[in-house]
């Protein structure tokens, strides 16, 4: 297990690594960050100062050097935009972000399967076939498009949900939520729909294809030879063997879920991670666009190393492949 583990992260630093040099092109060769900062009245003896202060007049390697520890204690530089550090930017979107890509988990895991499990089980049943139909729909369309359908029927015509905004949020010092208030609950329902429904839909249909597989098996049969309870053979035998693949799309897909919530920001105006990359994508803000990718990647990192490590305890095949050393 503990081979597997440092083994993994190993490979996730590797990873980082070649994001952050990627990152740090984005950032050394879009542009002329000295121009972009000081602007177009500036002398070249203002020029000289910054790109001496800055270090752009070091070698290349050691410039990496420098982003590379700089990205480690979350500095990114200086916003050409807002003017302020790129970290503190991030670190006050991050909550918003994170609020809603885990109220978005949150529906589409349960929901997904909980409906996989409802249609495996019942076939051929007409409300099987009803909700089959419907995921149709949260696969089909655009994100953007929903959202803007949620919009029109629940704030324009119902008018019984805010249709921008995070609402009223509380500062609890190192965190500030809108989950503790009534007006911020109500502002999350929609977005975090919207953000949900192309998940709930995938992983409905992938629990509800595992599920129907594995029921067809032959040691399923041999468990209902022994007499065993329907209840038994469906949720202690078929439905853990299916959450093996669906433990590692999921992981993938909450990962998703976190990253490019940039649609679903921009639609609702949601103060997150998200609407700040649009914003900076805009005027060219490139050490924000810079943080922007190496966050992702750590985002996909993080999750892929969980998932791993959560597959390797679901799956007895992988421990035992991992001891024999194949």
């Amino acid at each position: 297990m503990l081979a597997f583990v440092v083994r993994r992260l190993l490979q996730s630093v590797i990873v980082m690594l070649v994001v952050a040099f990627i990152a740090f092109l984005v950032f050394r060769y879009v542009g002329d960050p000295v121009t972009s900062m000081l602007g177009q009245d500036s002398t070249i003896a203002d020029h000289e100062a910054l790109r001496e202060r800055l270090g752009l007049n070091q070698p290349f390697y050691i410039q990496f050097y420098h982003f590379v520890t700089n990205a480690l204690q979350g500095q990114f530089g200086i916003s050409y935009r807002l003017q302020q550090p790129v970290g503190k930017l991030i670190m006050e979107r991050l909550p918003a972000t994170i609020e809603l890509a885990l109220a978005s988990a949150t529906i589409a895991l349960v929901g997904g399967v909980i409906l996989g499990i409802y249609t495996a089980l019942r076939p051929r049943a007409f409300s099987s076939g009803v909700i089959m139909t419907a995921s149709l729909i949260g696969v089909s369309l655009p994100t953007f498009l929903i959202g803007i359908g949620l919009i029109y029927v629940f704030a324009v015509e119902l008018k019984v949900l805010p249709s921008f905004g995070r609402g009223t949020v509380t500062d609890l010092g190192w965190w500030r939520t809108g989950l503790l208030t009534e007006s911020g609950l109500r502002s999350l329902i929609l977005p975090a729909i919207t953000l949900s429904l192309f998940q709930l839909t995938l992983i409905m249909r992938l629990v509800r294809a595992e599920m129907l597989e594995v029921l067809r098996t032959d040691y399923i049969r041999f468990a209902r030879a022994r007499g065993l309870s329907t209840r038994a053979i469906n949720f202690g035998h078929a439905l853990r063997n299916t959450m093996v693949p669906v433990i590692t799309i999921t992981g993938l897909q909450l990962g998703s879920v976190i990253a490019f919530a940039i649609i679903t920001e921009t639609v609702f105006q949601w103060p997150g991670v998200g609407s700040l990359f649009v914003n900076s994508v805009q005027v060219v803000d490139v050490p924000v666009m810079a943080a922007y990718l190496v966050f992702v990647a750590l985002v996909f990192v993080v999750i892929n190393l969980f998932v791993d490590i959560l597959y390797f305890i679901v799956d007895p095949r992988l421990r035992d492949g991992v001891r024999s050393g194949k």
